[in-house]
Protein backbone atom coordinates (compact mmCIF):
# COMPACT_ATOMS: atom_id res chain seq x y z
CA UNK A 1 0.00 0.00 0.00
CA UNK A 2 1.60 3.22 -1.13
CA UNK A 3 -0.70 5.94 0.22
CA UNK A 4 -3.37 6.73 2.82
CA UNK A 5 -6.00 6.50 0.08
CA UNK A 6 -4.70 3.10 -0.99
CA UNK A 7 -4.87 1.97 2.64
CA UNK A 8 -8.45 3.21 3.10
CA UNK A 9 -9.58 1.47 -0.10
CA UNK A 10 -8.14 -1.92 0.86
CA UNK A 11 -8.50 -2.07 4.65
CA UNK A 12 -10.61 -4.95 5.98
CA UNK A 13 -11.44 -5.94 9.59
CA UNK A 14 -8.67 -8.18 10.92
CA UNK A 15 -5.91 -6.48 8.93
CA UNK A 16 -2.99 -4.87 10.71
CA UNK A 17 -0.30 -2.42 9.66
CA UNK A 18 3.40 -3.12 9.50
CA UNK A 19 6.25 -1.41 7.73
CA UNK A 20 7.35 -3.08 4.49
CA UNK A 21 11.06 -3.83 4.79
CA UNK A 22 13.28 -4.11 1.75
CA UNK A 23 16.87 -5.23 1.23
CA UNK A 24 18.84 -8.42 1.76
CA UNK A 25 17.28 -11.11 3.95
CA UNK A 26 20.14 -12.44 6.06
CA UNK A 27 20.15 -15.21 8.66
CA UNK A 28 22.91 -14.71 11.24
CA UNK A 29 24.10 -17.13 13.90
CA UNK A 30 25.87 -15.53 16.86
CA UNK A 31 27.70 -17.02 19.85
CA UNK A 32 27.01 -14.86 22.93
CA UNK A 33 28.73 -14.76 26.30
CA UNK A 34 26.66 -12.70 28.74
CA UNK A 35 24.94 -11.09 25.76
CA UNK A 36 28.21 -10.04 24.11
CA UNK A 37 28.84 -11.44 20.59
CA UNK A 38 31.93 -13.65 20.31
CA UNK A 39 31.43 -15.20 16.86
CA UNK A 40 29.24 -14.50 13.81
CA UNK A 41 28.26 -16.29 10.59
CA UNK A 42 25.84 -14.94 8.02
CA UNK A 43 23.83 -16.77 5.38
CA UNK A 44 21.71 -15.49 2.51
CA UNK A 45 18.90 -17.62 1.15
CA UNK A 46 18.16 -17.74 -2.57
CA UNK A 47 14.38 -18.08 -2.53
CA UNK A 48 12.49 -20.20 -5.05
CA UNK A 49 8.93 -19.23 -4.07
CA UNK A 50 6.17 -19.99 -1.55
CA UNK A 51 8.54 -20.26 1.41
CA UNK A 52 11.06 -22.55 -0.31
CA UNK A 53 14.74 -21.97 -1.05
CA UNK A 54 16.96 -23.11 -3.89
CA UNK A 55 20.07 -22.81 -1.73
CA UNK A 56 21.71 -20.87 1.07
CA UNK A 57 25.10 -19.20 0.77
CA UNK A 58 26.93 -19.35 4.11
CA UNK A 59 29.36 -16.44 3.85
CA UNK A 60 32.91 -16.50 5.14
CA UNK A 61 33.17 -12.71 5.18
CA UNK A 62 31.95 -10.58 8.07
CA UNK A 63 29.19 -7.98 7.65
CA UNK A 64 30.44 -5.16 9.91
CA UNK A 65 27.39 -2.83 9.71
CA UNK A 66 24.99 -5.68 10.50
CA UNK A 67 27.19 -7.03 13.30
CA UNK A 68 27.48 -3.56 14.83
CA UNK A 69 23.71 -2.91 14.84
CA UNK A 70 22.70 -6.41 15.93
CA UNK A 71 25.55 -6.57 18.45
CA UNK A 72 24.17 -3.47 20.20
CA UNK A 73 20.73 -5.10 20.33
CA UNK A 74 22.20 -8.32 21.79
CA UNK A 75 24.16 -6.49 24.48
CA UNK A 76 21.05 -4.51 25.43
CA UNK A 77 18.36 -7.21 25.26
CA UNK A 78 20.26 -10.44 25.97
CA UNK A 79 22.61 -9.43 28.79
CA UNK A 80 23.02 -12.42 31.10
CA UNK A 81 22.45 -14.97 28.31
CA UNK A 82 25.30 -17.21 27.14
CA UNK A 83 24.49 -19.41 24.17
CA UNK A 84 23.61 -19.21 20.50
CA UNK A 85 21.13 -16.82 18.95
CA UNK A 86 19.81 -16.72 15.39
CA UNK A 87 18.87 -13.29 14.03
CA UNK A 88 16.81 -12.88 10.89
CA UNK A 89 17.16 -9.45 9.31
CA UNK A 90 15.85 -7.62 6.25
CA UNK A 91 17.79 -4.57 5.18
CA UNK A 92 19.69 -4.67 8.46
CA UNK A 93 16.52 -4.61 10.59
CA UNK A 94 15.77 -7.53 12.92
CA UNK A 95 12.53 -9.35 12.07
CA UNK A 96 12.97 -12.54 14.14
CA UNK A 97 15.14 -13.71 17.05
CA UNK A 98 15.59 -17.36 18.04
CA UNK A 99 17.60 -18.70 20.99
CA UNK A 100 19.13 -21.39 18.78
CA UNK A 101 21.33 -21.70 15.69
CA UNK A 102 20.69 -22.94 12.17
CA UNK A 103 21.18 -26.65 12.70
CA UNK A 104 21.55 -27.56 9.02
CA UNK A 105 25.14 -26.34 8.56
CA UNK A 106 27.45 -26.90 11.57
CA UNK A 107 29.74 -28.79 9.18
CA UNK A 108 30.09 -25.58 7.14
CA UNK A 109 30.86 -23.66 10.34
CA UNK A 110 33.81 -25.85 11.26
CA UNK A 111 32.63 -29.41 11.90
CA UNK A 112 33.63 -31.21 15.10
CA UNK A 113 35.78 -28.37 16.54
CA UNK A 114 32.85 -25.97 16.12
CA UNK A 115 30.47 -28.41 17.81
CA UNK A 116 32.96 -28.81 20.68
CA UNK A 117 33.06 -25.01 21.07
CA UNK A 118 29.24 -24.98 21.06
CA UNK A 119 29.09 -27.56 23.86
CA UNK A 120 31.67 -25.60 25.87
CA UNK A 121 29.60 -22.43 25.44
CA UNK A 122 26.57 -24.05 27.07
CA UNK A 123 28.53 -26.06 29.60
CA UNK A 124 31.00 -23.41 30.80
CA UNK A 125 29.71 -20.11 29.41
CA UNK A 126 32.85 -19.48 27.35
CA UNK A 127 33.57 -19.39 23.62
CA UNK A 128 36.84 -20.76 22.24
CA UNK A 129 37.02 -21.54 18.52
CA UNK A 130 39.82 -21.02 16.01
CA UNK A 131 37.92 -19.67 13.00
CA UNK A 132 40.87 -18.69 10.78
CA UNK A 133 40.13 -21.45 8.25
CA UNK A 134 36.53 -20.38 7.56
CA UNK A 135 35.37 -20.41 3.97
CA UNK A 136 32.15 -19.81 2.08
CA UNK A 137 29.88 -22.83 1.79
CA UNK A 138 26.53 -23.63 0.25
CA UNK A 139 23.48 -25.49 1.48
CA UNK A 140 21.44 -26.80 -1.45
CA UNK A 141 17.84 -27.67 -0.58
CA UNK A 142 15.76 -30.29 -2.39
CA UNK A 143 12.00 -29.69 -2.38
CA UNK A 144 9.47 -31.97 -4.07
CA UNK A 145 5.67 -31.93 -4.43
CA UNK A 146 3.42 -32.20 -1.41
CA UNK A 147 1.23 -35.28 -1.11
CA UNK A 148 3.14 -38.54 -1.70
CA UNK A 149 4.67 -40.49 1.15
CA UNK A 150 8.37 -40.44 0.32
CA UNK A 151 11.00 -43.02 1.25
CA UNK A 152 14.63 -42.44 2.17
CA UNK A 153 17.19 -43.13 -0.57
CA UNK A 154 19.06 -46.45 -0.25
CA UNK A 155 21.99 -46.19 2.16
CA UNK A 156 24.51 -47.00 -0.59
CA UNK A 157 23.26 -44.06 -2.64
CA UNK A 158 23.45 -41.75 0.38
CA UNK A 159 27.05 -42.81 1.04
CA UNK A 160 28.07 -42.30 -2.59
CA UNK A 161 26.62 -38.77 -2.49
CA UNK A 162 28.40 -37.98 0.78
CA UNK A 163 31.70 -39.07 -0.73
CA UNK A 164 31.44 -36.92 -3.86
CA UNK A 165 34.11 -34.22 -4.39
CA UNK A 166 33.20 -30.76 -3.12
CA UNK A 167 30.45 -32.01 -0.81
CA UNK A 168 30.46 -31.67 2.97
CA UNK A 169 27.28 -33.48 4.06
CA UNK A 170 23.96 -34.95 3.02
CA UNK A 171 20.98 -34.59 5.34
CA UNK A 172 17.71 -36.42 4.73
CA UNK A 173 15.15 -34.10 6.32
CA UNK A 174 11.95 -36.10 6.73
CA UNK A 175 10.73 -39.12 8.69
CA UNK A 176 9.55 -42.13 6.72
CA UNK A 177 7.32 -43.27 9.58
CA UNK A 178 5.44 -39.94 9.83
CA UNK A 179 2.60 -38.98 7.51
CA UNK A 180 3.59 -36.11 5.18
CA UNK A 181 1.10 -33.79 6.87
CA UNK A 182 2.87 -34.26 10.23
CA UNK A 183 5.97 -32.48 8.92
CA UNK A 184 6.29 -28.69 9.17
CA UNK A 185 6.88 -27.66 5.56
CA UNK A 186 6.34 -24.47 3.55
CA UNK A 187 3.42 -24.27 1.10
CA UNK A 188 5.74 -24.39 -1.89
CA UNK A 189 7.11 -27.87 -1.35
CA UNK A 190 8.08 -30.82 0.84
CA UNK A 191 11.78 -30.72 1.81
CA UNK A 192 13.40 -34.13 1.46
CA UNK A 193 17.13 -33.37 1.62
CA UNK A 194 19.89 -30.83 2.12
CA UNK A 195 23.30 -31.09 0.48
CA UNK A 196 26.01 -28.96 2.09
CA UNK A 197 28.96 -28.27 -0.14
CA UNK A 198 32.00 -26.11 -0.81
CA UNK A 199 31.29 -26.00 -4.53
CA UNK A 200 27.78 -24.90 -5.54
CA UNK A 201 27.88 -26.71 -8.88
CA UNK A 202 28.83 -29.97 -7.16
CA UNK A 203 26.01 -29.49 -4.65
Amino acid sequence: LSSAEDYAAHYQPGHFWTELLTGDHVSSDVALVDGVPQWWRHARGIASGDGTFDYWEVHADPVPALEDACGRWCRDKLAGYSGMVNLETIGGRIIEVHLRFADQWPDLYGGDPWVEALVRLYEKGEWRFDDRARRTGYSVVLFVKHGPRYRHPPRALQESIRGAPGLSSLQVTFHEDLAPGRHAMPPGGFRVAIVNCWNLEAG
